[in-house]
């Protein structure tokens, strides 16, 4: 079974059919987790919202470890995240698709591992490629008219507010070419339980101080509204794809 963890503007599983809410009670919260259930065409996929009905948890309240672990409890062998991105290389201008190649964290405060109480020795995962190769590839394949740029570092940064121009400017000098808030622990969360993990990124807005132009919600509700089509293109036939594979 392939799941997917969908962000900002994707709060629902629109492209499923047959579903079925599914709670699972997890080690790591009080409340189940609600898991969308359903298929595409023959594909089994499991879903969840990132921030929750009603998209109200923010990106440094989000119950990681909840979500990862209660999508390996329903079967899950590979993960989608689907997440929303300020541009910062050329290639990642509003209402582009990418699917990045690497990660650097920046959050902090995050309950970040399942490797942290009762462990019989101290476990450490390889880290070195975080993205599972053979998902990404398979999203860039199923990318079919929608040009997706197949390269690039995501930064995953604390928010919920958006960066300075100057904390970009840091973030271009490390060699980041996008930034989310939800990128991690997620991958991580995700490599411990030995699930294949890839992201699926639309660039909602240019970051901070790279144009003349404040940033403004409603221009980014509008890339969303207009992007999020690609999005759900492409990964119908990813899913699609990974069922004939599977």
């Amino acid at each position: 079974m392939i799941g997917v963890i969908g962000g900002t503007g994707l709060t629902e599983p629109v492209f499923l059919e047959d579903i079925q809410t599914v709670p699972v009670t997890t080690p790591f919260a009080s409340a189940p987790v609600h898991i969308y259930l359903g298929r595409l065409g023959s594909t089994q996929v499991a879903f969840i919202a990132r921030h929750g009905k009603g998209h109200k948890v923010p990106p440094h309240r989000i119950n990681y470890r909840a979500n990862v672990w209660a999508l390996q409890h329903v079967g899950v062998r590979a993960v989608i995240g689907v997440n929303a991105v300020g541009g910062i290389h050329a290639r990642t201008g509003p209402g582009a698709l990418a699917v990045p190649r690497q990660i650097i964290d920046y959050s902090w405060g995050r309950e970040h591992t399942f490797f942290a109480d009762g462990l019989d020795a101290v476990t450490h995962i390889d880290f070195t490629n975080p993205y599972a190769e053979s998902l990404r590839q398979l999203l860039l394949r199923s990318a079919a008219d929608a040009p997706v740029w197949g390269e690039g570092v995501y930064a995953c940064t604390q928010g919920p507010r958006l960066e300075s121009a100057a904390e970009v400017r840091r973030l271009q000098r490390d060699g980041c070419d996008m930034i989310g808030m939800t990128g991690m622990p997620e991958a991580a969360l995700a490599r411990e339980l030995g699930l294949a993990y890839a992201c699926l990124a639309l660039s909602v807005n240019w970051a901070a101080g790279l144009t003349e132009e404040p940033i403004s919600m409603a221009a980014i509700g509008e890339v969303i509204d207009t992007g999020m089509a690609s999005v759900i293109a492409v990964l119908s036939r990813a899913i699609a794809s990974y069922g004939a594979a599977d």
